[in-house]
């Protein structure tokens, strides 16, 4: 009975930890998703790269959530390999720097963090202060789970079951190697793995050699969940978290292999033994970054013998990458659909291609751009004619109903695609010669709105590429709620627009049309983005007929 307790304990006490890290990301990604882009693109230099990824992983409190993020701007052409690759190791050594943060004594923190945290989450109708109420108590559920897992351990701390595996995985360090990679994948968080391995080092559950032993299992294992989560993207973008698995993996070998074999780990105790597992943690992602960074430009070279560059990736096809569809695979459905989705992906590119050059659309003194994008919305319409003539001859005996329906609605999103495409070919480059024939300008108020907007959007393909790729609900959870935040923006730029009117603004009465015009384009084309999430969130039981199911903050989000 008394291992039954433990064993319900210890799981609630861990998902608790899971759930809460998940929180805190998601508040940070809801408050400032728009502005990771910038963010990512802006650094020109390797050691620049490497602090804005040990910052944001600081602020996401996961390094797979930088890892995916760098990896989906690969992917797309916005951030060069050695950069990505900085920006990922950045990330594992904030990663690190979250674990001392979180193992310090703030347990007096608690109601505190609750408190505020809760009064912001439902009396705060800004999206920021309700996303800024649940960072805070997202902390304050990942203090409680440690609270939880030292309670939890406790009563079998003095018993024979837990010293005999302890001290089992203390002589074995490569099964407790294995067992810590397996861990924080199988919990597809390294913060949470090894602040569970803090925990029981501090408690005396484990012995500090078996914990380190965990630690450097659990480093190599987090490499593999960005691996996982892009194992539907361009080779461009998987390039990165290979070469990331290839050094942390050699790296975490050899430390263990050093540490246990040539020295001994107690020799690492250089204060308690949960201070000294953190250190430990945080001079191996240190060394790591040190030791790496010099040769990110170097790694590129084998990287891409080992995923050879196809027609698509080079410079000079970049603006037409051949097409990922595989006639030879309509035999067999899941190699099919894998085809169609990376045939989607590059057409989410091509539209996402189109959509960055709509400021320049607006800012333009001839004609040249408006006729360069109008020509590109051509090589979309080509890949749907592809993607629809490829369905067309799919076999229909041998996919199942649950094949089909995926067929169906990816065959969907890529209409929805294509009509995203002809918003921009059609109706912006419209409305963008209007303003040039008429010689017009916006306010500076008005065209600061118009651009945060496209950068919203921005941010929402490279979500909605995520979620094609890893149907992950919480991204489409999350694409559906900055679906409707952007509604929420659109009708305050409108407002905005309005009260400039009745104040007298020349600017604003001479562009009222086009910035209105502007601001329907833009959500019609965030509304077509979007619509990848609604089959996932429909198949895990999310929607219900037009809303989804009541958030954590007990509000409805409109569909």
């Amino acid at each position: 009975m008394a291992i039954v307790s433990f064993v319900i304990s210890l799981a609630g006490a861990t998902m608790l930890l899971l759930f809460a890290v998940r929180m805190v990301r998601t508040g940070i990604e809801r408050s400032f998703g728009a502005s990771f882009q910038r963010m990512l693109t802006d650094n020109h230099s390797l050691i620049g790269a490497s602090a804005t990824g040990v910052f944001l992983a600081i602020v996401l409190q996961s390094s797979a959530a930088v890892a995916l993020l760098a990896t989906g701007f690969a992917a797309s052409g916005y951030l060069a390999f050695p950069t990505g690759l900085a920006i990922v190791l950045g990330g594992d050594l904030g990663s690190a720097l979250i674990i001392q943060i979180l193992s310090f004594k703030l347990d007096w923190l608690v109601p505190l963090l609750l408190a505020v945290g809760g009064w912001l989450f439902v009396k705060v109708e800004s999206k920021k202060g309700r996303q800024f109420g649940r960072i805070l108590m997202g902390v304050a559920f990942i203090l409680i789970s440690l609270q939880f897992l030292r309670q939890a351990v406790a009563p079998i701390s003095d018993s024979a079951f837990l010293p005999a595996v302890s001290g089992y995985l203390a002589r074995d360090f490569v099964t407790a190697f294995i067992v810590g990679a397996a861990l924080a994948f199988v919990m597809h968080s390294s913060v949470a793995a090894i602040l569970m391995c803090v925990t029981l080092v501090q408690i005396d559950a484990i012995p500090f050699a078996a914990a380190l032993s965990l630690l450097l299992g659990a480093n190599m294992g987090s490499a593999f969940i960005p691996i996982w989560l892009t194992r539907g993207m361009p080779l461009a973008g998987r390039r990165i978290p290979f070469a990331n698995l290839i050094l942390r993996g050699s790296w975490a070998l050899i430390v263990l292999l050093a540490v246990n074999l040539l020295s001994d780990p107690e020799r690492l105790l250089f204060v308690g033994p949960g201070q000294s597992l953190i250190y430990a943690h945080i001079g191996f992602n240190l060394s790591l970054l040190v030791l790496a960074l010099p040769f990110c430009g170097l790694i590129e070279g084998p990287i891409v013998q080992v995923f050879p560059r196809y027609s698509g990736d080079s410079e000079a096809d970049a603006e037409q990458p051949a097409s990922a569809l595989d006639p030879t695979a309509l035999d067999t459905p899941q190699q099919a659909i894998a085809s169609l989705k990376r045939e989607l992906l590059r057409m989410i590119g091509q539209v996402e291609r189109m959509f960055h050059t709509v400021p320049r659309l607006y800012e333009a003194t001839d004609s040249s751009v408006l006729r360069t994008t109008r020509t590109k919305d051509d090589e979309v319409n080509d890949t749907l004619s592809g993607i629809r003539s490829y369905v067309a001859t799919m076999p229909q005996g041998i996919y199942s109903k649950a094949d089909t329906k995926t067929v169906r609605g990816l065959m969907e999103y890529a209409i929805r695609l294509e009509a995203a495409g002809d918003v921009i070919a059609m109706k912006l480059t419209s409305v963008a010669k209007e303003k040039l024939d008429g010689h017009l300008s916006f306010s500076d108020e008005g065209w600061a709105e118009l651009l945060r907007m496209h950068e919203a959007v921005c941010a929402n393909f490279h979500l909605a590429s995520n979620v094609l790729v890893s149907d992950d609900l919480e991204s489409a959870r999350l694409l559906v709620v900055e679906k409707a935040d952007f509604k929420r923006a659109e009708r305050k730029s409108r407002k905005y627009h309005l009260a400039r009117l009745q104040n007298g603004r020349v600017e604003s009465f001479e562009t009222s049309d086009i910035h209105l015009e502007t601001l329907r384009a833009l959500r019609d084309i965030n509304n077509h983005i979007a619509a990848i999430a609604y089959p996932i969130l429909y198949r895990n039981g999310q929607l219900l007929e037009t809303r989804l199911i009541e958030d954590l903050d007990g509000k409805e989000v409109s569909d």
